[in-house]
């Protein structure tokens, strides 16, 4: 059985719903007990909440036999020490949670050490002890002690593991730029959303594999990108990310950096959004406040709805014109596909080349739009309009003309 968790969160000024917490305390294997709001113009510096508030919350700790109150508010390591001390249990933030939930999900080599590494930047602010002051030599009165504690110790061990994290995570980083620069030139697009919108279920339909969904808070960790084959021979790669969530801890999105690169790179972001969710409105602008973190708020994004089969609340009157879809029935997914493409082939390059006969010219009706196709004696003459990466590469079959003067140009 898992733990009993008591949920508690401060508001100051905009409305909080513990809706949220208490799905990730869930995600996490804890059994909510009890929730605790508290209006206050400020936060206590001391504890978050005030002491009457404080004392209620003990209360029903005891009453319902708690092993763990979890704040909504990102915590510090007095407020911790403090906060623990006057409820007897262990108090864990927002933040701590969901790297937990991480911890728990992690399953390839990359996803566990980016994991750890954010883990140990976390703990590394909170290690036990009498506090940092015992581990600094002559720093005033009552703060000179030992130039070698154990918290000390404590400490040069962490920083020699996040530096041996760093240098892993930079070697699987080249491994992935070499892979990537051996992958098919089809243009990239990335499903973001917010947690559990449905990422993973359009992944499947779109490209007829079997990722894993789960009816769970950050059910998938580790990115997946899967072929997407649409009419005529055309080719996506459509890569699923790491769901977002409002506040998505700053050690996650450091130690997450190199993943959620792949977003940055993309030709296309599809949006999607959960139309059943009551703030769908707020998840979307967590999800661009994400995405501008990472270096990927001007990709083109295309915003979908998803969840048709349980309805369509007020996304239609809020984002008229945008596509709606359902895996469940498969209503508007193969259109998808269709617009992904349309969306992705607006920012393309026109270029006219002459390639020989054979592989280069089914990897363009794979990989392009084409315009026009000539056969000719020494090859085929295209027109056809490419993603910026396949343009450039491109430039090697541009036909070239010799000018009045003898010097070669590229034809028109």
């Amino acid at each position: 059985m898992g733990e009993r968790a008591v949920l508690v969160a401060v508001v100051t000024r905009e409305e909080v719903s513990l809706e949220e917490l208490a799905r990730l305390a869930d995600t996490a294997g804890a059994k909510v007990v009890g929730t605790v709001v508290q209006r206050r113009e400020r936060l206590d510096p001391a504890t978050l909440v005030g002491s009457g508030k404080l004392t209620l919350i003990g209360q029903l700790v005891e009453d319902q036999k708690a092993d763990v109150v979890i704040f909504d508010q990102e915590i510090t390591p007095a407020q911790e020490r403090n906060l623990s001390a006057a409820l007897g249990v262990r108090v864990l933030d927002r933040t701590a949670l969901i790297l937990d939930i991480f911890a728990l999900h992690a399953e390839s080599s990359e996803g566990r050490l980016q994991v750890e590494l954010a883990q140990l930047k976390y703990l590394l602010p909170r290690l036990r002890g009498r506090g940092v002051e015992m581990s600094r030599l002559g720093g005033g009165i009552g703060t000179r002690g030992p130039g070698e504690t154990q918290l000390e110790t404590d400490r040069r061990r962490i920083l020699r593991r996040v530096a041996k994290l760093r240098s892993d995570l930079d070697d699987v980083e080249r491994t992935r730029l070499v892979k990537r620069s051996r992958r098919s030139a089809a243009p990239v697009v990335s499903l973001v959303g917010y947690t559990n919108a449905g990422k993973s279920s359009l992944l499947n339909a779109l490209t007829g594999s079997s990722v894993l969904v789960q009816d769970q808070l950050f059910a998938t960790l580790d990115p997946s990108t899967r072929r997407c084959l649409l009419s005529g021979g055309r080719e996506l790669l459509i890569t699923d990310t790491v769901g977002f969530v409002r506040r998505l801890p700053h050690q996650l999105v450091e130690a997450f950096r190199s993943t959620l690169e792949l977003v940055a790179e993309s030709d296309v972001l599809v949006h999607l959004v959960d139309m059943s969710d009551g703030v769908m409105e707020r998840h979307i602008d967590a999800v661009r406040g994400v995405l501008d973190e990472i270096g990927a708020g001007d990709i083109p994004e295309l915003l979908v709805g998803t969840k048709l089969d349980l309805g369509m609340g007020d996304f239609q009157r809020l984002h008229p014109g945008a596509p709606m879809v359902s895996v469940v029935t498969g209503e508007g997914v193969d259109e998808l596909g269709e617009l992904i493409w349309s969306t992705v082939a607006s920012g393309f390059e026109e270029v006219e080349v002459l390639v020989p006969f054979g592989a280069e010219v089914e990897r363009l009706h794979r990989v392009t739009e084409v315009l026009e196709e000539e056969y000719r004696q020494e090859g085929v003459r295209m027109r056809v309009r490419a993603p910026k990466a396949e343009a450039q590469r491109l430039q090697q079959y541009v036909p070239t003309i010799r000018s009045p003067e003898g010097r070669q140009r590229p034809s028109r």
